[in-house]
């Protein structure tokens, strides 16, 4: 099938690869454009453009590349933008899109999966509407939450996603009769600072979900610490506080404790947390954590 696709980040890539490797014509690939990346001013491609050169595949950053092109379908994998619907009218796209639907439509339905403490997760491969996620379902996949990292979770529903993409597309059944999502939809809103914002007044449960998305922080004797892994312990102390048991540095919360494993300080490398106390040199005594 000659096929377009859309997509930027990492969780993209395996969707289009598979799609290569099955023998797909992709005539264009559609990525975000270049941005700075880390330290500097150098720009970067995204990952789907890495991978799409790679592969040898013409790349492009704007959805007017789409007219004139002779594709039969589109296929979008975490583009990062609204798809308008003149463009769908003319090109009919599938998403992969990383829940199962009607259930974190949206930009971050990873994410919000854990938070909220979901047992399952999954992919759905639908056809694309103007309106957010709203489209049939052409197939669905999916899998146990457990304890896994955002990072963790959205590499297994990339190939997940991979795999049922391919199946669709080799599918005149699926491909011809979709199903209306049901159920009650939820939203997976964007994330901002304050979502990765630790604080004493959190349940535990939630400190630890929270951790699991990567991007944890909370300020230890005024010092913006990144809490990069840990567990949830059985001991209990006063809200805010910070206590030392065994070589392990515990914060607590108003229902429970969390024990840092891996720690990192700003402009510093990334420690387990107890190299970080031995010379952070700080009181437990008198120390609070928010």
């Amino acid at each position: 099938m000659r096929l377009a696709f859309l997509g930027t980040p990492s969780a993209a890539v395996a969707p289009l690869e598979a799609l290569v490797h099955e023998g797909h014509e992709v005539a264009l690939v559609i990525t975000r454009p270049d941005r700075k990346r880390g330290r500097g001013s150098r720009l970067s491609p995204s990952p789907v453009k890495e991978a799409a050169l790679e592969l040898g595949l013409r790349v492009g950053h704007s959805l007017k590349e789409l007219d004139g092109l002779n594709v039969e379908r589109g296929i979008v994998v975490a583009y990062g933008a609204m798809i308008p619907a003149s463009v769908l009218a003319v090109t009919p796209m599938l998403n992969v899109h990383f829940s199962l639907l009607p259930r974190w439509r949206g930009a971050a339905p990873v994410e919000r999966s854990i938070l909220a403490g979901d047992l399952r997760s999954g992919v759905c491969v639908m056809s694309l509407e103007a309106a957010l996620d709203t489209g049939p379902v052409h197939a669905c996949a999916s899998t146990d939450v457990d304890e896994k990292t955002s990072a963790e979770l959205t590499s297994e529903l990339s190939h997940m996603g991979a795999k049922l993409l391919v199946e669709v597309l080799g599918s005149q059944e699926l491909l011809d009769h979709p199903r209306a999502q049901e159920g009650e939809a939820t939203y997976a809103e964007k994330l901002d600072s304050q979502t990765f914002h630790l604080h004493p007044a959190m349940p535990v449960a939630l400190l630890a979900r929270t951790v699991r998305l990567g991007r944890a922080y909370c300020f230890v004797g005024e010092r913006r610490l990144r809490v990069l892994a840990g567990q949830v312990d059985t001991s209990h102390a006063r809200a805010g506080s910070v206590s030392v048991e065994h070589g392990r540095v515990l914060i607590h919360t108003a229902d429970g404790s969390f024990v840092l494993d891996q720690v990192q300080l700003e402009g510093s490398r990334a420690m387990s947390a107890d190299a970080w106390w031995s010379g952070a040199r700080l009181e437990p005594s008198t120390l609070e954590w928010a």
